[in-house]
């Protein structure tokens, strides 16, 4: 189902009231930076959510989000992109879940995808892990998230990264392409933590804490 907040404060409303995309990685403890304790006590109305509008990184990735978008259809024009800034997704199953795209998809045969445009800075080599032959587990959950809420065929990742080599500050783009099809198992397991944790949610319990893994060992 998709509906349109057609403001940010609708949105923000609205999502208060269920699970997005960028949630998606918290809830099953794969954003390194906040806790499913905290999201839950954001959605439970005991706190309110922080506002990192003004970050320099957000607001780098937020102007830089449309050119992106753009250079997309420009790289691919046999594909349509549309964009609804206050645009949300409802999954059918699980009415809680919802997405905002960054853009939709459509190919000439007819299957639509989920655009998600990432920007980021690598500023140590060991970061390189995240995106060889992969994307951060954080936003593979959210791009999960999004064919669950959607539906959809298949989901684009373009990711805008810059780094330093040799003293000179450098960028690429990488394209990385998932199909449904092959994230069948992956999307029922995320459905299955979302429920889990919207009914801690919904009854008013604290979730247990999920700590995210700790890379490497002995």
């Amino acid at each position: 189902m998709f509906t349109d907040a057609e403001n940010r404060q609708k949105w923000l409303e609205i999502r208060r009231q269920g699970i997005g995309g960028s949630d998606a990685g918290t809830v099953t403890g794969m954003n390194r930076y906040k806790s499913n304790v905290t999201l839950w006590r954001e959605k439970t109305g005991l706190k309110m959510p922080e506002d990192i509008s003004d970050r320099p990184a957000v607001i780098f990735g937020k102007q830089a989000e449309q050119h992106l978008r753009e250079l997309y259809k420009l790289e691919f024009p046999e594909n349509t992109v549309k964009y609804s800034e206050f645009g949300m997704y409802f999954s059918e199953k699980l009415p809680f879940m919802f997405a905002t795209l960054d853009g939709e998809i459509t190919t000439p045969d007819g299957l639509h995808g989920v655009l998600e445009i990432k920007t980021t800075t690598i500023r140590n080599p060991l970061q390189w892990d995240d995106w060889n032959d992969r994307i951060p587990d954080s936003y593979y959950i959210q791009v999960l998230h999004q064919l669950a809420c959607t539906g959809f065929d298949f989901a684009v990742v373009m990711a805008y990264i810059r780094y330093n080599k040799d003293g000179e500050n450098r960028s690429q783009i990488r394209y990385y392409h998932i199909e449904r099809h092959h994230v069948t198992t992956d999307i029922e397991w995320l459905q299955e933590q979302e429920k889990n944790f919207w009914r801690y949610v919904t009854e008013n319990r604290t979730p247990p804490l999920i700590l995210p893994e700790i890379q490497g060992g002995n």
